[in-house]
């Protein structure tokens, strides 16, 4: 993906190159994603710090070093209803938050919610930090999870929105990466303050989660919006014109202005985005905007994200082995996110997500096997199976970043129309914070009872949504977000859901109208 050079020749007859102007605000938008990954690598961490759970957690520390311990299964050590709930109620608020974040999104721009979040956020890691008791750390989380529910409504949106069609896929990914990079980061820090002496190191990985959120917040002050919402907005298609002109590079950009007008219009026209995306038309994009993220959490990625440190203690490594064991996994995460990024506009989305899903089915299996076969009840695993299964675990992540991970965000942003697409992300991001504290909720305890079955579980999920991949999502990779509706019109199944005559019909209306209201915003 050059930067400058020769102008390119896109899609539907749009021209352009990728400007310093569009990199510049992706990376600064973009990297809100590094909040949502510090707060998952962050939770784990503190998690398994032993300073940490006896001045917060005190039962799940004797558990652990207790008169009883030894007599306390090793799936069950962890198991804990207050230590689920600190670490899953971020997302019942990000849940909530994320479902007003679409009002503000549609009505104060991309950019608006942006600085909600990242302000929210800041607020929340100083409660982090100073914490004495568990509401503290209950208030920190559910800050912390309102921020969250803003940025990742509206930074999927912007990225999609201010990207070339042809580059969408690697600019959208970029968000992904950087969820990854923030997991990496606070995976370090809890390495390395673990050994601080006194055992208040746990204060630093909850109070840096401030700096990336600040990062955040100050730079989207100087964000410009997108051309999508400055004509969405008042119909100014003017400034539009000259934003979309600074972020292509080149004058030649009527085209793309004249199907954003159009979308545009249509957008206007919709009073209420929720009960809109419910007809029949929007079917195709309101099960994938459900399913997608839905089987992204059922992959038990989250586990790994979040219980990853507790897991690796679990299995019998120590509190610094299982830690450094987080950011071994994470390293691996990212080199393969930045594969997906370079990738993705050239392979498409369905090649991804199919050897994406093949590559966790077998870890998944594989890690369950070795489990049932070499960990018991009670005893420590051979450090040489604790080491294979961290391996497999790489395997695992390596395969989810560069496929579920990313395409999560993309996909459903991508094929809705501008008239639900806030409405659209709002629903995928519900779905995320939602199965994201289920999971959050139930995995120590689910872990406990199932022991090594919970790893056959998630392999289960996961083969049932490559299935779903394979039959029932279509390719999307370089077709302007105006333009998606045809592949509904051309899929095997999706055709008799939407009508393909009836479609054809309501689509001619529909232009019909937004011709005429374009013609009328030029005039005007």
């Amino acid at each position: 993906m050059a930067i400058g050079g020769a102008f390119v020749e896109g899609p539907a007859g749009y021209s352009g190159r990728v400007t310093s102007f569009v990199v510049l605000s992706c990376i600064v938008a973009g990297s809100g994603g590094i909040l949502f990954g510090y707060d998952l690598g962050i939770s784990g961490g503190v998690t398994s710090m032993e300073s940490f759970l006896k001045k917060f957690f005190p039962d799940v520390y004797h558990q652990m070093h207790g008169d009883k311990a030894a007599a306390v299964s090793n799936y069950c050590r962890f198991d804990s209803e207050l230590l689920t709930v600190f670490t899953s109620s971020l997302y019942v608020a990000g849940l909530v938050a994320t479902l007003f974040a679409s009002s503000v999104t549609t009505r104060y721009g991309r950019r608006a919610s942006i600085l909600i979040g990242g302000s929210v956020f800041i607020a929340g890691s100083a409660f982090g930090g100073a914490a004495v008791n568990v509401y503290m750390l209950l208030v920190n989380r559910i800050l912390l999870g309102i921020g969250l529910g803003f940025t990742n409504q509206s930074i999927p949106l912007y990225l999609s929105e201010m990207a070339p069609p042809q580059y969408r896929g690697a600019i959208n990914n970029g968000f992904e990466l950087c969820i990854s990079i923030g997991i990496l980061i606070a995976n370090v820090i809890n390495y390395g303050v673990q050994k601080i002496e006194g055992g208040w190191g746990w204060r630093i990985s909850l109070s840096m989660a401030a700096v990336p959120a600040a990062f955040l917040t100050i730079g989207a002050i100087f964000l410009p919006e997108t051309p999508s919402f400055l004509i969405q907005r008042d119909g100014n298609v003017d400034e539009a014109k000259m934003m979309l002109q600074r972020l292509r590079g080149t004058t030649g950009v009527q085209k793309e202005l004249d199907d954003l007008v159009t979308a545009s219009n249509i957008s206007r026209a919709i009073k209420n985005p929720y009960r809109n995306i419910l007809k029949k038309k929007y079917r195709p994009q309101l099960v994938i905007a459900l399913l997608i993220p839905f089987f992204n959490q059922v992959t038990g990625i989250n586990v790994i994200n979040f219980y990853a440190p507790v897991m690796f203690r679990t299995i019998g490594l120590g509190e610094s082995a299982a830690l450094m064991s987080a950011v071994v996994t994470r390293l691996c995460a990212t080199v393969a996110n930045i594969v997906a990024m370079v990738v993705v506009d050239k392979f498409g989305r369905r090649k991804l997500l199919l050897v994406g899903g093949v590559q966790m089915i077998l870890s998944q299996f594989t890690v369950g096997a070795i489990l049932a076969v070499k960990f018991k009840d009670h005893g420590v695993m051979d450090k040489e199976y604790g080491y294979l299964v961290l391996v497999i675990m790489c395997v695992f992540v390596a395969g989810f970043a560069w496929s579920w991970g990313p395409l999560t965000y993309l996909v459903p942003t991508e094929i809705c129309p501008l008239e639900i697409r806030s409405a659209g992300q709002s629903v995928v991001i519900a779905v995320i914070f939602l199965m994201t504290f289920v999971i959050g909720q139930t995995f120590l305890n689910m872990l406990c009872h199932l022991k090594f079955g919970t790893f056959f579980l998630f392999g289960g999920w996961v083969c049932v949504m490559t299935l779903f991949v394979f039959f029932f999502l279509p390719e999307t990779k370089q077709l302007p977000m105006e333009q998606m509706e045809q592949v509904w019109r051309r899929h095997w199944f999706w055709k008799r859901i939407v009508g393909e005559g009836e479609e054809e019909a309501d689509q001619a209306q529909t232009g019909a109208g937004a011709i005429a209201m374009s013609a009328a915003a030029h005039s005007s």
